[in-house]
């Protein structure tokens, strides 16, 4: 199998780590949030290594640009939904501060692959 031009991009394999953890975390949320919560925050996570993967696959500048600021809004929303699960005790301290680590990684360097973008 060739490799995927997104499969080298570090921003990429850091975020698809970031959605592999958050998955494996919320497999551990009360069942009564699988359509709730879970599902929201699994998409949300999922959403950023996705929208790189797309942007990556359009070939055009402009169209990345765009997928890599929706990539951005994206972990704002997963950011908030981490908090919001560590506040109803859904995720322990250490989890949510693992979470959230990687979280801050993976967005220094998707805002850094945005700003080079601009040149």
């Amino acid at each position: 199998m060739l490799e995927k031009g997104y499969r080298k991009l570090i921003v990429w394999q850091k975020a698809n780590e970031l959605a592999r953890q958050v998955y494996l975390e919320t497999k551990k949320f009360p069942k009564d949030e699988i359509y709730g919560i879970t599902s929201q925050l699994r998409r949300a996570a999922i959403s950023i290594a996705t929208n790189i993967v797309e942007g990556t696959g359009r070939q055009n500048r402009n169209e990345l640009k765009q997928f890599i600021n929706i990539a951005l809004g994206s972990l704002a929303e997963t950011e908030y939904l981490l908090e919001f699960c560590f506040y109803l005790k859904y995720l322990d301290k250490k989890s949510y501060e693992g979470l959230e680590d990687s979280r801050r990684e993976v967005g220094g360097l998707l805002w850094n692959f945005y700003k080079s973008l601009n040149g």
